[in-house]
This record gives structure tokens, C-alpha cells and sequence, in this order.
């Protein structure tokens, strides 16, 4: 039977994984902030010692990339510990709240530039899947 990883004792074994993951919102970072940090969670953040590279994109096609791709982070990451707490309400609303940001940004991206993955493309003749600048083309 599983029994969830708050079952367990992680405090003493040699992997440097805590035991708790805080579930109040002041110890997430925002979408964007745990993007570069690589981590939704404050207190998990400082085990890896990394330090955070800001990212400065130089238009507005860019920044929309950016942030969709920041929300699609914080989404999973926010998923993978609702596979551990599903009852967490909170956290639920954070997701769909979260998700629903991420659904107009690719909405106003798909408007502006064209889809981002195919699923996007809009039941269109012809084809508009490449119609557009490949990313490598920019």
C-alpha cells in the first residue's frame, strides 16, 4: 500500500531532500521566479545552491515565450505535488488559477505569431502549422 511521502522520514538519509514542503503560498515563488530558480518552493529552493540567472528578453514575442514557458513550469511542478497532496484545495486553486493565466497567454501568442505547437492551429485552409518563422529562423 502507498502510503505518500509524508509517510516516510527523509531527515536522515544522505540525499538532502526535506521532509515538508510548506503548504502555505507565502513560501511559493511566482511563476517566473521559480522558472529560473528551477523550483516552485522556497525552503526546497536553498538545498540545490544555485543561483538564479534573470532572464531579459529584447521583444514582446520573446517575453510572451518566456512567461508561457514559466507558467507551464510552475504548473507541473505544482501538479508533481498534487500528486503527493490531491486534497489540497489551496494548491488546486493555485494550479487552475495558474492554468487558466497560461490559456490566454498562448491564446494572445497564437494570435499574434501563430501556434506554438500544433494542437494550437486553428481549423484552417491551408495549413497554417508553418506558415511562420521556425524558432531557429529569428
Amino acid at each position: 500500500m502507498y502510503r505518500g511521502l509524508d509517510y516516510y522520514n527523509y531527515d536522515n538519509n544522505n540525499y538532502n531532500i526535506p521532509s515538508f514542503i510548506s503548504k502555505d503560498e507565502s513560501d511559493m515563488y511566482d511563476p517566473y521566479n521559480g522558472f529560473i530558480r528551477g523550483n516552485m518552493y522556497k525552503s526546497l529552493y536553498n538545498t540545490y545552491k544555485v543561483d538564479a540567472y534573470n532572464l531579459n528578453p529584447s521583444n514582446n514575442k520573446k517575453s510572451l515565450e518566456l512567461y508561457i514557458d514559466a507558467l507551464c513550469f510552475a504548473c507541473n511542478d505544482i501538479k508533481l505535488y498534487l500528486d503527493i497532496y490531491p486534497n489540497d484545495k489551496k494548491m488546486i486553486d493555485i494550479f487552475y488559477n495558474y492554468n487558466k493565466d497560461l490559456e490566454k497567454l498562448k491564446d494572445e501568442y497564437n494570435d499574434k505569431y501563430g501556434p506554438i505547437i500544433s494542437s494550437d492551429v486553428k481549423n484552417s485552409i491551408p495549413w497554417s502549422w508553418d506558415n511562420n518563422p521556425w524558432p531557429w529562423e529569428n
